[in-house]
């Protein structure tokens, strides 16, 4: 039996969570896509866009059922201290043949499924509790079903944001599943983490941002070194992009001020007289800021944002 594959649905970016009885509530967990297919005789492992998973990931080949199954659920990788990580998860992407084997066994993966497709017949028109009420039927193995809480969105956030997780996601219950939708019956509600950081630099712009950067080259004091900690490249409107690149010239110099940069490309450097408020996702293991987006200049001292102050073990 041919088992189809839809294209998963999609949430949409929320800002504040919420809590609500008619609701649930669950981790987003920070992977990858996977619509993953059982017809009786073999597994099928797709992305997001249709692409074929199983030369990156052979292990989901041993995936079974005891009948025609098709999941919704993200390809995860866990650190030591059991968050998903994504930095790991990228060592196997795009990796095939014996390297992906190899991989398999240093770095193993689960499959968090968070949705019931089809099982003999489409599911996609039931209700999201009869759906999802389907996944306890699965045995924790290679497959784990993903948890929810009814109604308590606040609290969810709360715990997921305090375990340095990547957010929370929010269902309607009695909604449909609907393929290649970003519906408002589902809401992405990210655990972001705010800091302040040094600029010390940035790399030029392409196209429209020729005239301004391309992204701010940020850092943090440790001790009277400053350490690099990322490139923000988001969040500035045209406004903010023509005033950053004036004062930055102001400040030009032919030195970095970056303990050590030559991560950082064909850069320009400044001296450290700005600081920039930005959010981001979380801190990766080379102590670098993932996803961060600009929010922001601030009026402080440059020599007050620190890494003891500003960096991993005091992320609110």
């Amino acid at each position: 039996m041919n088992v189809p594959f839809f294209e998963p649905m999609l949430a949409t970016p929320w800002r504040v969570p919420f809590s609500d009885p008619n609701w649930m509530f669950e981790v987003k967990w920070d992977g990858v896509r996977v619509v993953l297919g059982w017809d009786g005789s073999s597994v099928t492992a797709r992305s997001r866009r249709g692409n074929d998973l199983l030369a990156s990931f052979p292990e989901l080949a041993a995936f079974r059922w005891q009948g025609p199954l098709l999941l919704d659920g993200e390809i995860v990788a866990l650190d030591p201290a059991g968050v998903p990580s994504f930095e790991l998860l990228q060592q196997r992407m795009h990796v095939t043949g014996r390297r992906a084997h190899d991989l398999a066994r240093s770095i193993p993966i689960s499959v968090v499924a968070f949705d019931v497709l089809y099982d003999g017949i489409p599911l996609l028109d039931r209700p999201l509790e009869d759906r999802t009420g389907r996944l306890a039927l699965i045995e924790p193995g290679l497959v784990v079903a993903s948890e929810s809480t009814a109604g308590d969105g606040v609290e969810l956030f709360e715990a997921v944001k305090a375990a340095g997780m990547e957010g929370i996601v929010a269902k309607r219950l009695g909604s449909r599943y609907r393929p290649g939708v970003r519906s408002a019956d589902w809401r992405k509600i990210p655990a972001l983490h705010r800091l302040r950081a040094v600029i010390g630099g940035y790399l030029p712009g392409e196209g429209g941002r020729r005239g301004s950067f391309g992204s701010l080259l940020v850092g943090l004091f440790d001790g009277t070194a400053l350490r690099f900690v990322g490139r923000v490249g988001t969040g500035f409107d045209d406004r903010a992009l023509g005033a950053i690149r004036s004062a930055l010239d102001e400040l030009a110099s032919d030195v970095s001020p970056f303990a050590a940069s030559d991560e950082v490309g064909a850069a320009r450097w400044v001296r450290p007289g700005l600081v920039a408020r930005v959010s981001f996702k979380n801190w990766t293991a080379a102590g670098r800021l993932r996803a961060p987006v600009f929010e922001g200049l601030e009026v402080v001292d440059p020599e007050e944002v620190t890494w003891d102050s500003e960096g991993p073990a005091v992320i609110e």
